[in-house]
């Protein structure tokens, strides 16, 4: 979940039109025009994640508050949340594991995104706000839930450069020569691997919450004007369950 109140404006004197923006963009909503040489934004597809005014190398974008708030959320409650929950654990990610720190949002959410037709991390992206903000924890997560549900990885620069180099190893992926050479060095990969598993296999702590468009997801963005409120089942203190 994220709220986007900015936007960039460009300043066309100062453009020169080099495709940092582009290059930089998560979700490829800057693109540079062959004939005028000048950077365009598809407005609709940015998150005010600032990427392309803090890389600008001619000051040319500045982000300005947006005319009207809009809110970038998949409810996982639109599909059959087996479903998620399926893919998610195929994944060997807990459903309600936060994927992305700087939105708080989990991996749920993503699997909804995939099972509602997006197939690539930057498609994503535009739908839930993951990646904009570090972009270094979500990427890895993402590929493995597109991986997990048959959609193989494709660069989205065209070879003209890389956001994302593909899917690094993870615990399960180590060769049993390197475990063998790095077990009495303090490594225990084959208990992280069965920690990570039960992880990945633990109960959700929101069940039949999922019919909401906010669930618990609400404090992370409590005390914003306009932020979607709990409307699932209360405790007796009237607050939901399952806070972050």
């Amino acid at each position: 979940m994220r709220l986007v109140n900015t936007v960039p404006v460009l300043d066309e004197a100062k453009c020169i039109g080099c495709v940092i923006c582009s290059s930089v963009c998560p979700t490829l909503a800057w693109s540079v025009d062959r004939k005028t040489r000048l950077a365009v934004l598809q407005e609709a597809l940015c998150f005010g994640c600032v990427n392309c005014e803090s890389r600008c190398p001619t000051y040319a974008i500045r982000m300005v508050p947006r005319k009207s708030e809009r809110w970038l959320y998949v409810d996982p409650g639109q599909v059959d949340y087996a479903k998620v929950e399926a893919l998610c654990r195929s994944a060997r990610l807990h459903p309600e594991q936060i994927i992305c720190f700087c939105t708080s949002s989990r991996a749920e959410e993503a699997a909804a995104a995939i099972l509602t037709g997006s197939r690539t991390p930057e498609e994503i992206s535009t739908r839930t706000g993951i990646r904009s903000g570090c972009t270094v924890e979500c990427s890895q997560p993402l590929l493995r839930l597109l991986e997990a549900a048959g959609i193989p990885f494709q660069p989205a620069l065209d070879g003209k450069g890389w956001q994302i180099y593909g899917t690094v190893p993870t615990v399960w992926d180590i060769p049993a020569a390197v475990k063998q050479k790095y077990a009495g060095r303090g490594f225990h990969f084959d208990a992280d691997a069965v920690l990570m598993e039960e992880v990945a296999a633990g109960p959700t702590q929101t069940a039949g919450m999922h019919d909401c468009a906010c669930r618990d997801r609400a404090p992370s963005v409590r005390g914003i004007s306009g932020a979607p409120r709990p409307c699932g089942p209360q405790t007796k203190a009237g607050d939901a369950r399952g806070g972050l």
